[in-house]
């Protein structure tokens, strides 16, 4: 059993990336908060014109995040990529040594 080891020295690029999942969910709850406000600003009559049933105001806050969520969502992964891209252009190269050491294993 003698351990053999592959030395190098390479280079890569180093970079700050943003985590796409926490401008999503911020995008999401930036939804849901357009949502309430939506909900409360044109208060008043919850009845549609065209069937004239009358909805809650929990059903009208339901009705409106199915569509502000997702446009949050959108924009906050928008916000990320361009984020990241503006980040893309300060990454360096840095020199890495890299070293694998293999065990031959006669058993």
């Amino acid at each position: 059993m003698s351990p053999s080891a592959d030395h190098r020295i390479e280079t890569a690029q180093v970079r700050r990336s943003p985590r796409y999942t926490v401008f999503l969910l911020a995008g999401a709850f930036v939804g849901i908060l357009a949502a309430l406000v939506l909900t409360f600003a044109f208060g008043g009559d919850n009845e549609s014109a065209s069937t004239g049933v009358s909805y809650s105001t929990t059903q009208v806050f339901g009705f409106i995040c199915l569509f502000a969520i997702p446009i949050g969502v959108a924009v906050g992964g928008v916000v990320a990529l361009v984020l990241d891209r503006s980040l893309a252009r300060r990454a360096h190269e840095v020199r890495v040594e890299r070293e694998v050491i293999t065990i031959d294993d006669a058993e």
